[in-house]
């Protein structure tokens, strides 16, 4: 992505955001966990589809739960926040130091203020205290 078409943020407005993306994350990582949980009934039950058999009790769960998933997926990333990680509920913010684009970094189970960073390169391995 082009660095102009890129929110970029300050430390306080990615602060600011985490009230409003915490409850999305929540709800991801919920999510994701009940797909993670009824996919292997879902792939069985496609399977038995193909050949007129019957689908599974919790299909409309799993398919609501992808949907949830994509569209909270896409709301926080219209704010500009980058989602890398669904269970983890781990998010980057684009900003910029010293001249040079880094991300801060933040997940679920964090307190909620924004303490570290890593470069485009260096991803959570990377991270560094602010």
């Amino acid at each position: 992505m082009i660095v102009e078409e890129m929110k970029i943020f300050t430390v306080d407005e990615a602060n600011d955001m985490l009230p409003v993306i915490i409850p999305k994350l929540t709800d991801i990582r919920s999510h994701s966990q009940t797909v993670s949980r009824l996919r292997d009934a879902a792939k069985r039950a496609a399977k038995a589809a193909e050949s007129g058999g019957g689908g599974t009790e919790h299909g409309s769960m799993y398919i609501t739960s992808l949907v949830e998933i994509g569209k909270l997926t896409t709301e926080v990333i219209e704010l500009g926040v980058q989602i890398k990680d669904y269970t983890r509920g781990l998010i980057d913010f684009p900003t910029m130091r010293a001249g040079k684009l880094v991300l801060l970094c933040w997940q679920l189970d964090e307190p909620p203020v924004i303490e570290w960073w890593h470069d485009l390169e260096g991803g959570f391995a990377g991270r560094q205290r602010l």
